[in-house]
């Protein structure tokens, strides 16, 4: 049946097939990472298959439940409880749908790349120091500090049982790629955690499993009460740190994506305008939000997809087994989601492009690190924020170069020329410069060099000029260029 297929169906049902089997357990990993019931993030899947998938943006990236929200939405059902989660993500998708309309996607790309890597590494870090609990079937603490103060203890209070299932489940991931035949065929995920179930299962070892209440179960719109909620600030941060990583997450997606195949583009605002109804539609369900997922989006790719059908496939799969076998995911071991997860998390830290990253751009490697340890101290959306605001601060410092030059006219005195950017950053070696030179000699400034002049060293130069100007008659030049930089200054 599959061969009297046209030639570009039978490749999207293939490759449908090979997303739903590397989808499945990284759904289920990730609802459970979030505290949420695991069928909550087959939910989510089956969104981003049935609904992003079938909308324009881009034609071959899969959308669903991503290990890159895991932490924030862990925190804001602990801190706003399950029942609010539904009207986070339904708001969050609205401002993914209001920002794509007015057609603001394309500033997303403006985001510095290490600040987003920093912001996956703070991720991976704190996912990873959640599930080695989970890895030994131990409860974890509260907070990301609680997590990696804990882990000194781990070893002995984890069950070995569990501890051999999650890192068994660890070492089929690591390995199983390397097997480029077998890997081909059954992708390394669905193996890992079938090998799991089936381990546990035969040997009935005492480890915790997935706890399953039915697909229907896990649908929860949200009340008419919990829009309510909506007018609390940290609600309202929440809402915004959901909206901004989603985005930035499915965007950067698109563009590795895009690299990988030859067909169209992506759209950047259609995208998001895709993403964020599904938000909408998964916030309505009380589902978990979604992403674009570059794990799935590249083993859609190398499937050989052609169109979007097959990710709208993948979505009938997920909803297929849902309802047919839910009882299959009580096989599952929890352990066995937390080594993907860790394994996930590991991949998450850019560790083979530190040290390039620090030989070439050392400030960037700065970012990096400061947002991800940021993140860890402090939480997502702050972390985010930080790693922002040294992002800019580094810009500005790097571009705020000014030089001074000074050449010796004899009689005629000296000539001063200032070039670069004059601004409050480079305010202090600007004066220095200006102080240290002779008081008995005649100078003129030369401010034709100067690109841009902010008012502080505007005022600056003015200051220095009078200051000079009763100590010699031919000092005028300095004062009329102090008035030259504070014409400047005001274009």
């Amino acid at each position: 049946m599959c061969r009297s297929l046209p030639r570009t169906a039978r490749a999207d049902l293939v490759a449908s097939l090979v997303v739903f089997l590397v989808a499945l357990p990284l759904c289920l990993g990730v609802a459970v990472a979030s505290g949420v019931p695991a069928e909550v993030g087959l939910v989510t899947g089956i969104v981003g298959g049935l609904v992003v998938g079938a909308l324009p943006g881009s034609s071959l990236q899969v959308s669903g439940p991503a290990a890159g929200l895991t932490v924030l939405v862990y925190e804001a059902v602990r801190a706003h409880g399950l029942g609010a989660l539904g009207v986070l993500v339904l708001a969050a998708g609205l401002v993914q749908i209001a920002v794509g309309a007015l057609r603001l996607g394309r500033w997303f790309r403006a985001v510095s790349v290490a600040v987003v890597q920093g912001m996956l590494a703070g991720i991976g870090l704190v996912l990873i120091a959640g599930q080695l609990y989970a890895l030994g079937d131990v409860a974890a603490p509260a907070g990301a500090g609680g997590k990696i103060a804990g882990l000194a203890g781990l070893v002995g209070a984890a069950e070995p049982a569990a501890l051999a299932v999650g890192a068994g489940t660890v070492l089929v991931l690591v390995l199983w790629p390397r097997w480029r035949a077998a890997a081909r065929v059954l992708p390394a995920p669905l193996v890992a955690v079938g090998l799991a179930a089936a381990v546990t299962a035969v040997l009935r070892l005492p480890v915790r499993r997935i706890e399953v209440h039915g697909l229907l179960d896990a649908v929860r719109p949200p009340g008419a009460g919990e829009f309510g909620r909506l007018t609390e600030v940290g609600v309202v941060g929440t809402v915004l740190a959901f909206a901004l990583i989603a985005s930035a997450e499915s965007l950067f997606s698109a563009a590795a994506v895009d690299r990988l195949h030859q067909g169209p583009r992506t759209d950047y605002d259609k995208e998001l305008i895709a993403q964020g109804t599904g938000n909408a539609v998964c916030g309505l369900l009380g589902a978990l939000p979604m992403t674009a997922v570059i794990v799935r989006s590249a083993a859609n790719v190398r499937a050989g997809a052609r169109t979007k059908a097959s990710r709208v496939l993948h979505g009938v799969w997920l909803l297929l087994f849902a309802a047919a076998l839910p009882a299959a995911l009580g096989l599952i071991p929890v352990a066995a989601l937390a080594g993907l997860l860790v394994h996930a998390g590991c991949k998450l830290i850019p560790v083979r492009e530190l040290v390039p990253l620090w030989r070439e751009h050392r400030g960037e490697a700065v970012v990096l690190g400061v947002t991800a340890v940021a993140i860890v101290v402090t939480n997502l959306f702050e972390g985010v924020l930080i790693g922002l605001a040294l992002a800019v601060a580094k810009t500005a410092w790097d571009i705020s170069h000014v030089h001074v030059e000074t050449v010796d006219r004899g009689a005629a005195g000296l000539v001063v020329r200032v070039v670069g950017n004059a601004t409050f950053l480079r305010l202090p070696k600007l004066l220095d410069a200006l102080e240290a030179l002779p008081v008995d000699r005649r100078v003129r400034l030369d401010l034709a060099g100067l690109r841009h002049v902010d008012h502080a060293c505007a005022a600056a130069l003015e200051g220095w000029a009078q200051r000079r100007e009763p100590r010699s008659e031919e000092v005028a030049g300095g004062a009329q260029a102090g008035r030259i930089a504070t014409s400047r200054s005001t274009k």
